[in-house]
C-alpha cells in the first residue's frame, strides 16, 4: 500500500475550496439566526407568562433531545414530501434546509447560554435601575443584558465551533459543503485514508483559530473582572 497525500493535495484542494465557501456561509449565517432565535427563546423560558415558557422549554427539549442528522433529514426530505402537496412548485434546497437545521440547533443551545447569563447579573442590579424610574424593558435593555452577552461571550464563541463541525453532517442531505467535496472525490478516485486525514487538517486549521479567539476572550473577560 502506498500513500499519494500529494496527488490528493492537487486534485482535491479545488474542491474543498470551493466547499469551504458553502460551509462559511452556512456557518455565518446560521449563528446569527442561531443567535437571534436563542436571545428571543431565553426571554421566553424567563418570561413571567407560563405558555411562553412551555413553548420555549419545549423547543428546547426536543432540540436537544434529538439528533441533528435526524433533524437535518427531518427538515430537506419530511417537511419537502409536505411542501410539495401544500405548496406545488415550492421546495427547501438542500443549503436552506441545512441553515434552518444548524441555526435551530445552535439556538437551543444559545437559549441556555444566554438564560444563564442573565440569571448570572446581579438582582440588585435589576431592583436599584427599577428604583430610578426604569421600566422592566428598559432595565433588561441597558442594565442586564450588556452584562449578560459579556458573561455569555466565551460559551457563545465555543457554541460557534461546535456549529462549524456541525456542518459537515449536512453533507447527508447534499450539501456541497467540505464534507461533501471530500466524500465525491473519495469515492471517485477510491483514496479515503489521504482524503479525509487532508479535509481533517482543513478543519483543524479553520476551528483553532475559532478556539484562539474563544481563549483570549475568555482571559480578556476574566482580566477586566
Amino acid at each position: 500500500m502506498t500513500f499519494d497525500f500529494s496527488r490528493v493535495y492537487e486534485q482535491l484542494t479545488p474542491l474543498l475550496l470551493v466547499g469551504l465557501r458553502v460551509t462559511v456561509y452556512i456557518s455565518v449565517v446560521s449563528i446569527i439566526l442561531g443567535m437571534v432565535v436563542g436571545l428571543i427563546s431565553s426571554f421566553m423560558v424567563i418570561s413571567r407568562f407560563r405558555v411562553l415558557r412551555i413553548l420555549a422549554g419545549t423547543y428546547v427539549w426536543v432540540i436537544r433531545g434529538t439528533p441533528m442528522l435526524v433533524q437535518a433529514m427531518f427538515f430537506f426530505f419530511g417537511v419537502n414530501q409536505v411542501l410539495r402537496v401544500l405548496i406545488p412548485g415550492f421546495l427547501i434546497s438542500p443549503v436552506q434546509a441545512g441553515i434552518i437545521t444548524v441555526a435551530l440547533n445552535a439556538g437551543a443551545y444559545f437559549t441556555e447560554i444566554f438564560r444563564a447569563g442573565i440569571e448570572a447579573v446581579d438582582n440588585g442590579q435589576s431592583e436599584a435601575s427599577r428604583s430610578l424610574g426604569l421600566s422592566k424593558w428598559a432595565t433588561m435593555r441597558k442594565v442586564i443584558l450588556p452584562q449578560a452577552l459579556r458573561i455569555s461571550l466565551p460559551p457563545t464563541v465555543n457554541q460557534w465551533i461546535i456549529s462549524v463541525k456541525d456542518t459537515s453532517l449536512l453533507s447527508v442531505i447534499g450539501v456541497g459543503e467540505l464534507m461533501q467535496q471530500t466524500r465525491i472525490y473519495a469515492m471517485a478516485v477510491f483514496v479515503y485514508f489521504e482524503s479525509f486525514i487532508y479535509v481533517g487538517l482543513w478543519y483543524l486549521a479553520i476551528l483553532s483559530i475559532l478556539m484562539v479567539i474563544a481563549k483570549r476572550l475568555e482571559t480578556s473577560i476574566n482580566y477586566e473582572r
